[in-house]
């Protein structure tokens, strides 16, 4: 396994060590149940894993394995018995019947019990019995994990559901003879979106195999921030196991779920959008680039509400044995794991009704596009493929709340959501997503909201403190908020940031479209609209000012990974800068500092113009990661436009030159940069113009000409050294132009 390096857990940096260059999870099971009277969640996790295509396997180009896209660019005890873990998922009833050996998929039986073994030295470190009898050359599948006791990690027999055979290909090719779990799973990931009905189906079969039957096991060792997992004697990505199962319990300290009471004072648990996201509520690939699906089956009281990331709204059914209430949820988009969000507790619904104005588009609506986009993202049942989802201009939606707290969803949330819904269209067009639930959450919540996927979380401050007759006096706050949150389904979610410290792509957008989606559910003149602009404004520079003159120099950095931003080591692991600094998680510098940069850019082309580019980037980018690198094309008009410039500071020059690590861009842009350095005589950068003029010779020749011209002694002098350096190799037509030029 690749060592750790300088990750170093008691820093303010988070480690993300997942593997995910060597092996991607592409789907995720879970079956959860949420025990409130000892604050756990027992549960276990399906992964369904692909292989990296950048490390060398042994199938050739036809073979049914190997095609992975690792692009590096994704025991219950009390409540999980072996039935109960059975009867998840039961709208799957045409191929169910099919499944073999269902009855094993808990137990353990006597033979294997010392397998299974436990060793628990510390709170933070655990290992399987056997974990020692493995050795560094065997492959090691590293999972982000923390503050979870796992119980058993085993590999699933694919083969005994009988629903899979229909999978298998017509003739079968050698590699299908030697690994058929390998090829079916592979099959399995790349049934087209088409089938997604049927994918799931049998990722749900899959995921209550029994364990693998041929002697062996896996074996794990669990530290501060990872789950490490082995097959003995297997040492290639290729060679490990498809499809593997995790048994375990969160804790009730655990960082990633919050076990608290709701404004009701009853029990109530939901993830807190904490720093270490969801690697404390299941083990899992947390990196940006693993991106995966996935389907979860919750148990919970049958008093509960379960509300979770979900593209359709579950309708619970009874659990027989345990009288708990079983609500299973799923999506076909493949996301980040962190997206998962998860709520159960005692709260109520108030159902909202679209007024008609919304429904009959009084209100300014985004035009019907000519034809269907093409998108450039891997392949999910896109909603911007939909004529139905275009002309969609509020998706349904629920509210939840405590009882206390009924009214003031109903006078606040209840009655902006649908307005904020139909101008968030209009601004932006298709909903990402097919349906919404917002959630009051516990006074507790550290924030004044929180968007995942299908479902946003509300702080009770953005409720207004009026009453039913007040009109919308008080609403400024709630409405705001709304549309800051609602604009997360864009910028955030379907499209987010391959490095996590880039956080200022999601926040600065989010905080000037919520400007502009405000406006338009308002239905504020032009007048008012600049006018509401010019205040925020105002009130945010001066809180962007007093931040900076409060905090840290480096917490207050969009890019703090500079030139490095997106970069991972070669197993694709990597850490986020500043992370779990407590400080850092209070402060709104990526917000602030992305807005005014965005808002500079609407200065300078026109709001119009500025709206129409959003709409435009988000029809190109849906569905994808980005950074906020320049490519190398932006980076030559950037140096062009520089060259306009008449001074600039040797200040500017070194930080643009750091930045961008210029000196090792392609030739294009280091031409532009070498003219810039000779222009301002930046003495510092002389050796990058004697290096493009010695290896560039096809695109110096001018470059000559303008250190000749400048009438400098040093520059003179860098033009006669690299031209005796290189004439004997030069072209002769290229010699006789230099020549004339130097000497």
């Amino acid at each position: 396994m690749e060592p750790h390096g300088d990750l170093n857990p008691d820093t303010d940096d988070l480690p993300l060590r997942a593997n995910t260059n060597h092996i991607l999870v592409r789907h995720y099971v879970l079956d959860m149940t949420v025990h409130f009277d000892s604050r756990v969640i027992s549960s276990s996790v399906v992964l369904f894993l692909e292989p990296g295509s950048g490390v060398r396997t042994k199938a050739g180009a036809g073979d049914d394995i190997g095609h992975g896209t690792g692009d590096g660019a994704g025991t219950t005890d009390a409540g999980g018995s072996q039935e109960r873990f059975a009867s998840g998922f039961q709208q799957v009833d045409a191929i169910e019947d099919d499944t073999k050996g269902l009855e094993k998929v808990h137990g353990v039986e006597e033979r294997d019990k010392a397998e299974f073994q436990v060793v628990a030295d510390t709170d933070n470190i655990q290992s399987s019995h056997l974990w020692l009898t493995t050795n560094d050359s065997d492959f090691t599948l590293v999972l982000d994990c923390c503050d979870l006791d796992v119980s058993k990690v085993e590999e699933l027999d694919i083969t005994s559901v009988s629903a899979m055979l229909g999978l298998q290909p017509s003739e079968r090719s050698e590699v299908y003879s030697l690994n058929p779990q390998a090829a079916l799973i592979q099959r399995l990931i790349s049934m087209p979106s088409s089938q997604w009905r049927q994918k799931h189906q049998l990722f749900s079969l899959c995921s209550r195999a029994p364990g693998a039957q041929d002697g062996s096991s896996l074996h794990f060792h669990r530290d501060k921030w990872s789950l490490q997992v082995r097959k003995k004697g297997v040492t290639s990505p290729q060679d490990f196991p498809r499809a593997v199962r995790i048994c375990y319990e969160t804790r009730p300290t655990g960082g990633s779920v919050r076990w608290t009471k709701d404004q009701d004072n009853r029990v109530c648990v939901y993830t807190a959008g904490s720093p270490i996201n969801n690697r404390a509520l299941f083990p899992c690939q947390e990196p940006p680039v693993a991106m995966s699906t996935w389907q979860a089956t919750v148990r919970a009281p049958s008093e509960c509400v379960v509300l979770m990331s979900g593209e359709e709204q579950a309708v619970p059914t009874e659990d027989g044995d345990t009288h708990f209430f079983i609500w299973n949820y799923y999506v076909t988009m493949a996301m980040p794991a962190s997206t998962f969000t998860l709520a159960v507790g005692h709260w109520h619904q108030v159902t909202a009704e679209i007024p008609p104005a919304l429904e009959s588009g009084t209100l300014h609506s985004v035009s019907l596009p000519l034809r269907i986009i093409s998108c450039s993202h891997a392949d999910y049942p896109c909603r911007f493929t939909e004529w139905s989802a275009w002309s969609q201009r509020v998706i349904p939606h629920r509210v939840f709340s405590p009882v206390c707290l009924l009214q003031k969803a109903q006078i606040g949330v209840l009655k902006l959501l649908p307005r904020c819904l139909a101008a968030a269209h209009a601004v932006l067009g298709v909903h990402p997503f097919p349906r919404l639930d917002v959630l009051i959450v516990p006074a507790g919540f550290s924030s004044l909201g929180m968007a995942s996927p299908h479902i946003i979380f509300l702080s009770q401050s953005v409720l207004c403190a009026g009453n039913p007759g007040s009109g919308d006096k008080g609403l400024s706050l709630c409405g705001s908020r709304i549309c800051h949150e609602i604009a997360h389904s864009w910028f955030g979610l379907v499209i987010g940031a391959r490095d996590w410290t880039e956080e200022w792509i999601s926040e600065g957008f989010a905080t000037c479209l919520e400007d502009i989606i405000w406006a338009q559910a308002q239905k504020l003149s032009l007048q008012e609209t600049t006018e509401q602009f010019d205040l925020k404004a105002l009130l945010r520079w001066r809180r962007l000012s007093d931040e900076l003159q409060n905090s840290r120099e480096e917490l207050q950095v969009l890019r703090p990974n500079m030139e490095k931003t997106g970069q991972v080591s070669n197993s694709g692991s990597s850490t986020v800068k500043h992370a779990l600094n407590p400080e850092k998680t209070f402060m709104q510098v990526h917000y602030l500092k992305g807005y005014f940069l965005l808002r500079f850019l609407a200065s300078q082309v026109g709001e119009q113009q500025f709206i129409d580019f959003f709409r435009l980037f988000v029809k190109k980018y849906h569905g994808q990661l980005i950074l906020s690198q320049l490519t190398s094309d932006q980076l030559v008009m950037l140096l062009e436009l520089l060259l306009e410039e008449s001074e600039l500071s040797v200040a500017s020059l070194c930080a643009l030159q750091r930045t961008y690590s210029l000196q090792n861009q392609d030739a294009e842009v280091r031409h532009r940069w070498c003219e810039l350095v000779v222009k301002h005589a930046y003495a510092q950068a002389y050796g990058d113009v004697e290096h493009f003029l010695v290896h560039d010779q096809a695109m110096g020749v001018y470059l000559y000409g303008e250190l000749m011209v400048q009438e400098d002694a040093e520059q003179q002098a860098v033009a006669r050294r690299c031209l005796s350096l290189v004439q004997e190799e030069m072209d002769q037509s290229a010699r006789r132009v230099v020549e004339e030029m130097v000497l």
